[in-house]
């Protein structure tokens, strides 16, 4: 059986994958591949090929691997006409992505940016809006596993952790979970919310400039989960006006932001480049999951994190 990576993971692990009884074919995932090289191809393992690869060339395609935990790189309908499964990268971003949540809500907090900015005029001076998480209330949009790890770190603050899903389902480490319908409310209430929530066409502009504006005028936002789940000109002229007390992406509608955003300007902003899921561990922990999922493969069993094309997730 013939297994295509867009990414290499080493020589060892290579040999690990060859040892299952795989044929392991790499390219690079912006190279072009040929339709006799593609012969045979069952599973393709990678992030994002599908600019210069089309899927309708694999005809004995039955599996992607996905790197990403997000499918919306995916050409879905592709994917759907030809019964191919896919599978993503679930939980294996989650703990770095939940320490970059806890950084940027302390960095705002702790007026970390005035003191950044003053440390390179070489600028002594006390800032008083510094602010103490204790006791604040935080709610996560999506309660999946990066809100989970988010979740599990803030507890040591002494923080009240709200949840918003789909139906209000109940999750471990939470103190209370509210369907989606409840948004507006619980976003009236909380000091911090967390945007963790999977981008699919009923999440797109879920933050509007009626669901920002219920927002408290000194709350925090944090967006860890797809650009498009902000509208983000009505985010602008929210902060334009003076809302919020500090925002910090890590991911916007279009990426790289172009350089010429009004986000770039604004002092309550902090920009990241899609980087919160980075650490020494995200190769490790991604193979871990390819590994398993490529020994079910060839054992004919349920492959973990299998994602459901309808919902988007």
């Amino acid at each position: 059986m013939k297994v295509l990576f867009t990414h290499d993971y080493g020589r060892e692990a290579m040999e690990a994958i060859e040892a299952l009884g795989y044929e392991v074919m790499m390219k690079k995932e912006n190279e072009w591949i040929t339709d006799q090289e593609l012969e045979g191809v069952a599973a393709l393992v990678c992030y994002h090929p599908f600019k210069t690869l089309d899927i309708d060339r694999m005809k004995d395609l039955k599996w992607i691997q996905l790197s990403s935990i997000g499918i919306d790189q995916l050409p879905i309908e592709k994917v759907k006409v030809k019964g191919v499964v896919v599978t993503n990268n679930k939980g294996g971003y989650s703990i770095p992505m939940g320490e970059w949540i806890v950084l940027k809500i302390l960095e705002i907090y702790k007026a970390s940016m005035t003191y950044y900015r003053q440390q390179q005029q070489k600028v002594w001076k006390l800032s008083r809006n510094q602010l103490e998480l204790y006791g604040k209330k935080v709610a996560f949009i999506g309660t999946g596993s990066i809100a989970r790890e988010g979740v599990k770190r803030l507890q040591g603050f002494g923080c009240t952790l709200w949840g918003v899903n789909t139906k209000g389902r109940p999750q471990e480490g939470f103190h209370q979970c509210f369907p989606i319908e409840d948004l507006e409310r619980v976003l009236a209430e909380c000091d911090v919310v967390v945007l963790t929530i999977p981008y699919t066409e009923s999440t797109h502009h879920l933050m509007n400039s009626q669901t920002l504006g219920a927002m408290k005028d000194e709350s925090v936002l944090i967006n860890v989960s797809r650009g498009s789940i902000i509208d983000q000109e009505a985010l602008v002229k929210a902060l334009e006006r003076g809302k919020f007390l500090g925002i910090a992406l890590d991911v916007f509608e279009e990426e790289p932001l172009p350089q010429e955003h009004p986000l770039w300007q604004l002092e309550s902003v902090l920009i990241s480049p899609h980087s919160a899921w980075i650490s020494e561990m995200r190769n490790e922990r991604r193979f871990e999951t390819i590994y398993e999922n490529l020994k079910r493969f060839k054992q004919g069993d349920a492959l973990i994190n299998q994602v459901d094309l309808e919902k988007g997730y």
